[in-house]
């Protein structure tokens, strides 16, 4: 039997499933993220007991003679594991926040190989290792049977052009690529006097809210101004 598909086309998958939300504290980042199916948070910040979803607090804990008696890398994989393996009931990983499991990587990565700076280590082998360790975890979470969720803080640029700035998510931009080409839809939330609002930045395809067969996701989706499309009609059609 050949390993080939029919050469046919085949139906797409019209459901996104990784997202990316950012944007300023306490402007209703990880409140979003908890309204997805089933949610499990892998909290950086210390605010686990802030959520009513279920979380694993994630972080390095030092040991004796500088060493590490817990490192996230370690964490991370044991996590992915049980998700794969055990029978849980989770729908979504929310990893809250990204930017600072970054760092987290990088501090137990030059633990690890002691010394002080990813930098340190001979022939950028610490380099390597954080950038092969960092799209390891991004595409064993893509590769669940779940919905992913990044959450990410806000950071203001100015282009050079006058006084003006911009909003962009503050995760660096040669580590937002790596999580943003594996994302769905990146959401960004703001808060403006008690208002909160939700907006798109970017997204993989079009989204037609007809398409959407996950409820959980539906309900979501449905509070995000712009998320879907409208199919056009042809032309000479009778409206």
């Amino acid at each position: 039997m050949s390993i080939l598909p029919p050469n046919e086309p085949q139906k797409t998958i019209d459901v996104p499933h990784n997202f990316f939300i950012w944007g300023a504290t306490m402007s209703g980042k990880s409140y979003l993220a908890e309204h997805f199916p089933n949610p499990l948070f892998l909290n950086t910040d210390g605010n686990a007991l802030e959520n009513k979803a279920p979380s694993i607090q994630i972080r390095n804990i030092k040991g004796p003679n500088s060493t590490l008696r817990q490192d996230v890398i370690k964490q991370l994989d044991e996590i992915i594991l049980a998700l794969m393996n055990e029978k849980h009931g989770y729908q979504t990983i929310v990893v809250d926040v990204v930017d600072d499991l970054v760092v987290m990587l990088e501090q137990a990565i030059a633990i690890r190989n002691h010394v002080e700076t990813l930098a340190d280590v001979p022939y950028g082998r610490g380099f390597a290792m954080f950038n092969t360790i960092f799209q390891e975890f991004i595409l064993e979470l893509k590769a669940l049977d779940m919905n992913v969720v990044y959450i990410s803080r806000i950071a203001e640029v100015n282009d050079g052009v006058g006084t003006e700035t911009r909003e962009i998510p503050s995760l660096k931009t040669k580590y937002y690529n790596v999580v943003n080409g594996n994302s769905d839809l990146v959401i960004q939330t703001k808060r403006v006097g008690t208002n909160y609002i939700r907006r798109i930045t970017d997204q993989r395809r079009k989204y037609y809210r007809e398409d959407i067969t996950d409820k959980g996701i539906l309900r979501v989706l449905n509070n995000i101004p712009g998320v879907f499309s409208t199919h056009q009609q042809p032309k000479g059609e009778d409206k």
